[in-house]
């Protein structure tokens, strides 16, 4: 008996060429955003002092009437929402100027942003001030008077503050 013929193998696949190409966007990007600046000179600026005054007052402001029972009145709780909501709006502006993060997006006209922003809290403010200054009595509580009014005198400041970053 005669061995069988060898099997003819398949011919190969021939290879393919892949070409991979990237763009210069994201290479931009990724070399822009290694580097993160740091302008240490803004708190000695005057907006950086006066952000640095809404922050502490902002903070007193809420503080002194998240110790109470404020939610039992809905004038505290619109109070409170009005002290935090621009303290942490605050903080956020404040980060955002330190690392200067404006001069990477041209495209926001922060001048316009700082100008709506400090004008809506200072009405904000001004609107709690004299929620705040008409809600606190002794007969409500005198367990928290003494916090309430002292958070009605705070919120002038802080409203201050953001009318005198306008300017």
């Amino acid at each position: 008996m005669e061995p069988p013929p060898p099997l003819e193998q398949p011919p190969r696949p021939r290879s393919h060429t892949v070409t991979t190409t990237s763009s210069s966007f994201t290479a931009n990007l990724s070399a822009s955003s290694s580097t993160l600046a740091y302008d240490r000179e803004f708190l000695r600026t005057p907006p950086g002092l006066l952000m640095v005054a809404e922050i502490i007052l902002g903070l007193l402001v809420w503080t002194l009437i998240a110790g109470t029972e404020y939610f039992l009145y809905p004038a505290f709780g619109w109070v409170m929402f009005v002290a935090v909501f621009y303290w942490v709006l605050t903080v956020f502006f404040l980060i955002i100027y330190m690392t200067m993060t404006y001069t990477r997006i041209p495209q926001v006209p922060w001048t316009t942003v700082g100008l709506c922003f400090n004008g809506s809290a200072f009405i904000l403010y001004l609107i709690a001030a004299i929620v705040d200054a008409s809600s606190v009595t002794k007969e409500l509580d005198s367990h928290n008077y003494n916090s309430w009014a002292a958070s009605s005198f705070c919120i002038p400041g802080v409203s201050f503050s953001h009318e005198v970053s306008q300017i």
